[in-house]
């Protein structure tokens, strides 16, 4: 390798963009062409690092591909096996090195062309500017649970965004730092990119029907991502749960003293039966909700205290191989 090839390597780069890959071996190579033609002409040095989440199509072989073409652009990271979507952007964080870190799906449904206007958003003083899928294509049984994210974490983190869910992201380097030393396995990228970020935007992004390939976040996965957010990022929701408890409880004994005064005055009934059914088979579901909510705080607990890696790493291309 010649000085100047060193020389080049050691400065870090204008731009990163980190791409989780999880079978997009349809999508991979539109993805490096609509890349290169949207960065190459804006940033004068930048790096595209494609982070392997364990696929079990030619997505990998396609990435080395990409970097033997364009060594200095295109790096890789490859998993050992699916730990996730964030566990592979914490990955792409940890190996991005530009001063500027852009957050993107490969499925081609956030479009690359969308970066520079990002960029720009966030050199205008911002730390975090995230993209808002304002013409969404995507079923209602997405959009529903989308929406239900951005409303918790509007709750939660008290900083109130229209499109959490969307991937395509921009962050200064400075909150990538503050985000590569948080240590817990489970988080919520954007989210947590607030705790470190000062100003925050949202600017308007293109969104595409996804043309090849299939979606990689069911309905149970985004589930879980609710539950890790409000158990992540907030004590809140246990602190709801006792005061609904102590609420229920009063209430409890309030019918009950009800009940035995009338007992003394009236006297017994029957026909009232289902209607104590019924609010037993309520105060049990709350019951089991508290019990969820404590059981998560505990196994979020446990998790940590484990200490197991987010990821484990096979093999890396580019960079420090």
């Amino acid at each position: 390798m010649s000085v100047e090839q060193n020389t080049s390597a050691s400065a870090p780069p204008e731009l990163s963009v980190v791409i989780p890959v999880y079978n997009e071996e349809e999508n991979l190579p539109e993805l490096g062409r609509r890349l290169l033609a949207a960065l190459t002409p804006r940033f004068a040095d930048f790096e595209i690092i494609l982070v392997d989440d364990g696929s079990t199509d030619r997505s990998w072989e396609l990435i080395t591909n990409l970097h033997q073409e364009h060594p200095q652009h295109f790096r890789g990271v490859r998993f050992f096996r699916n730990f996730g979507q964030h566990p592979a952007v914490f990955a792409g964080f940890q190996a991005a090195r530009g001063q500027v870190v852009v957050t993107l799906d490969a499925d081609l449904q956030n479009p690359p062309e969308e970066i520079p206007r990002l960029v720009d958003k966030l050199n205008e003083g911002y730390d975090t500017v995230g993209g808002w899928r304002q013409q969404r294509h995507d079923s209602w049984l997405r959009k529903f649970p989308s929406l239900l994210v951005n409303r918790v974490m509007g709750w939660v983190t008290g900083v109130r965004l229209k499109d959490y869910g969307c991937m395509l992201r921009a962050y200064r380097r400075e909150v990538v730092d503050g985000i590569n030393r948080c240590q817990e396995t489970t988080s919520f990228i954007p989210a947590l990119a607030n705790l470190f970020a000062g100003r925050v935007a949202e600017i308007p992004v293109g969104h595409a029907e996804r043309e090849r390939g299939a979606s990689k976040y069911g309905l149970g996965k985004l589930v879980r991502l609710n539950f890790d957010l409000m158990t992540g990022f907030s004590h809140l929701p246990i602190h709801l749960v006792g005061f609904l408890g102590i609420a229920i409880a009063l209430l409890g004994l309030g019918f009950g003293l009800f009940l035995f005064l009338r007992r003394l005055f009236v006297g017994p009934e029957v026909e009232g039966v289902f209607t104590l059914f019924a609010i037993l088979f309520v105060f049990v579901g709350l019951n089991t909700l508290g019990l969820a909510l404590i059981g998560e705080y505990v196994g979020r607990i446990y998790r940590e205290v484990r200490g197991r890696p987010r990821y484990v790493i096979r093999q890396t291309l580019g960079g420090e191989e």
